[in-house]
């Protein structure tokens, strides 16, 4: 896994790159702002670009904006974005253009490894992983949806676990409960948020930028 680091904490942005190493993961190059990042994305062609949320000059939303043109130049590159805080706008402005292969972690993540490095490996595989404590704000902001509220406590749990990126069986054992019982849930979440029968996969994401979406929307 080629790996580019965009984080303008230098103390950070080294001990990150250690981490990877570390794990033998193969950091072709890391950057201090923006501008420095897009250039390393552009020369080396990574799997996967580790990027902070404010970076130089204003350290307000430089980051997002290069995470979205990154993907804009190379369609395939997978997105993990770090950031200090919960910032749901940024969070779906990146999300919008599709979850595949997007990350949404708070920093704090880092230093729990095994966590880190798990979502990490889902991101490069194509799937999404965002932070439980940006799932639990988002629930909590949208509960006036009318859609959302003729879900149970179970299958808000389960959604959450969903927006995580956790698939069916990571879902049941986090439950302790069958795969059958997860698998119930989430036919009973599709019909009560009225989505209709398709692609399972693209239910799945339909179902959590729901959430997303609906924060935006009162922002």
């Amino acid at each position: 896994m080629r790996i580019v680091i965009g984080e303008d904490d230098a103390l950070l942005r080294e001990g990150l790159a250690l981490l990877l190493r570390a794990e033998a993961l193969d950091v072709v190059a890391t950057a201090g702002d923006a501008a420095e990042l897009l250039a390393a994305i552009d020369t080396h062609r990574p799997d996967v670009a580790l990027v902070d949320v404010r970076m130089p000059p204003t350290h307000t939303d430089e980051g997002i904006k290069a995470a979205v043109e990154a993907r804009r130049r190379h369609p395939k590159l997978a997105i993990l974005v770090l950031s200090a805080y919960v910032e749901q706008a940024f969070a779906t402005e990146l999300l919008a253009g599709g979850s595949s292969g997007l990350g949404y972690l708070l920093k704090e993540r880092v230093g729990r490894v095994e966590q880190f490095l798990e979502a990490l490996h889902r991101v490069a595989d194509g799937g999404t992983a965002i932070d439980p404590d940006v799932v639990t704000q988002l629930l909590s902001r949208t509960r006036t949806d009318p859609r959302l509220e003729r879900l149970s406590p179970r299958e808000r749990d389960v959604l959450a676990l969903m927006a995580e990126g956790l698939g069916n069986a990571a879902i049941a054992e986090r439950l302790v409960v069958t795969d059958g019982a997860v698998h119930k849930h989430i036919r009973s979440i599709f019909a009560k948020l009225d989505l209709p029968p398709d692609d399972e996969n693209d239910r799945r994401v339909t179902a959590v930028l729901r959430y997303l979406e609906d924060v935006r929307r009162k922002q």
